[in-house]
């Protein structure tokens, strides 16, 4: 069990500084005890239960250092500036070792602090109890929203972030400001360089995209596996604001066939790229349109141009190796009756589920569900193809920050939009809360089969 330190190790305060880093004046030196005692009993002492609670324990810094002036000794640091808060254990014990007690001055440094803690000796005090050192990570961007009480010192806090995560190269801060159209935040560069393009990581994919032209929220990370966990390999996924791909790409991965749409042309543009880059084409069918055209039209898609049907999982190469066996009669069948069945499957031409993820916009969008399966069967009858409706997973805000009150809100504004009450299967999952007063939700529902053919 660590320790409880008697040492003040916290960065030296500079208040005044609120507009340049100056990291050369954090520094402190701090005279601590040390133990010096022969290389070869540096174990027995970091092992002893009486020394536990009086080792030096600080992240950062080493508590065995070798002694400067006998290369045969070794200095253990000990928690504490003065022999008497040394306990009578404690001195008994580094008695009987033949230890010597002498002061080690220890050198901390800007590189010493974390973020935290070199924010807290800058700003005001009445400003650092909720010092904004937390951000999200997009590819090599930091991405803050700096309350207005701190912007006054937003180039320092991009500079200390930079510093402290070698991982980042830019730091961004949102402003207030929402593109209205395309729904993607536009952002300010607080310190390093203004390269906007990222490469980020996801669900064992690859995103890459401009972060100030399209949007994107890595604390969603969790709601896009938890949706894509829902989908059967074999279903056929209508994504009516695709973004980049974060439901699309890697749904695709998993098997399904995949409408992925985005109005923001440069939306529909990384899209389209990532979908070659994760090596899901054949999955995958991009378009740039308005979500309401999209819902109307994509039912006819699927059914004109229907993908081909599941062939299973990809296999390794040992697997193909089976497989060949068991196409010339060598091994047992076994192991592959689950790919030969679906292999037999007829090609892809129904939408299974339907997902809008535009929180701030999409239960306007539901009214397109109208009549749906009535535009699209002009040609031919589809109430065969659709013995079962497709969900619709729908995400939004709501302000009722109680869960029945949240739940009763928001089935009120889908229903009316539907022009149908929702009766079956009927979901609501909390998301995130995004301010004070706003809550995310994602409300999934079996479409009513009276809206598909509404008149």
């Amino acid at each position: 069990m660590a320790c409880t330190l008697t040492l003040d190790v916290s960065p030296p305060v500079h208040r005044w500084m609120n507009t340049t880093l100056q990291r050369d004046v954090f520094k402190r030196t701090i005279p601590v005890l040390a133990a010096r005692v022969p290389a070869s009993k540096t174990g027995f002492m970091l092992k002893s239960g009486v020394m536990k609670k009086s080792l030096m324990d600080l992240p950062k810094v080493r508590s065995v250092l070798r002694d400067p002036y006998d290369d045969l000794e070794r200095l253990v640091l000990l928690n504490v500036s003065e022999h008497a808060a040394l306990s009578q254990e404690v001195r008994d014990f580094l008695q009987e070792q033949s230890a010597t007690l002498v002061v080690h001055n220890l050198e901390l440094t800007y590189d010493y602090w974390t973020a935290d803690e070199i924010l807290h000796s800058i700003l005001p005090e009445e400003l650092c109890k909720g010092s904004p050192s937390g951000f999200a990570v997009t590819g090599h961007i930091a991405h803050m929203n700096l309350n207005k009480e701190y912007l006054p010192y937003k180039h320092i806090i991009g500079q200390i972030i930079l510093d402290k995560n070698p991982m980042i190269k830019t730091v961004v801060n949102k402003l207030d400001s929402i593109d209205t159209k395309y729904r993607f935040f536009k952002m300010e560069l607080l310190a390093g360089e203004p390269n906007y393009v990222v490469e980020h990581h996801e669900s064992n994919c690859r995103f890459t995209f401009d972060f100030t032209h399209v949007y994107w929220n890595s604390r969603l990370h969790t709601e896009h596996d938890r949706l894509v966990q829902l989908f059967q390999p074999t279903d056929v996924i209508a994504d009516v604001f695709a973004g980049v791909g974060p439901f699309a790409i890697p749904a695709a991965k998993k098997g399904c066939a995949v409408f992925a749409n985005d109005l923001n042309p440069e939306s529909a543009r990384y899209l389209s790229q990532n979908i070659v880059d994760n090596k899901v084409a054949s999955l995958v069918r991009a378009s740039c349109e308005d979500g309401r055209d999209f819902i109307k039209k994509v039912i006819g898609r699927a059914r004109d141009h229907p993908f081909p049907a599941y062939t299973g999982p990809k296999l390794s190469k040992m697997q193909e190796k089976e497989k060949r066996r068991l196409q010339l009669g060598k091994s047992s069948p076994t192991a592959l009756v689950d790919q030969s069945a679906v292999e037999n499957q007829s090609p892809r031409q129904t939408i299974t589920h339907f997902v809008m993820n535009l929180p701030d916009s999409a239960i306007d969008f539901l009214d397109a569900f109208r009549g749906v399966l009535l535009e699209s069967a002009s040609e031919r009858d589809l109430s065969g193809n659709y013995a079962n409706m497709p969900m619709v997973h729908c995400h939004c805000f709501t302000r009722e920050l109680q869960l029945d009150r949240a739940e009763a809100d928001i089935i009120q504004r889908v229903e009316s939009k539907l022009g149908h009450r929702l009766d079956t299967e009927v979901t609501l999952h909390m998301v995130r809360s995004v301010a004070p007063n706003k809550d995310m939700y994602c409300i999934s529902f079996r479409l009513p089969r009276d809206v598909a053919f509404a008149r």
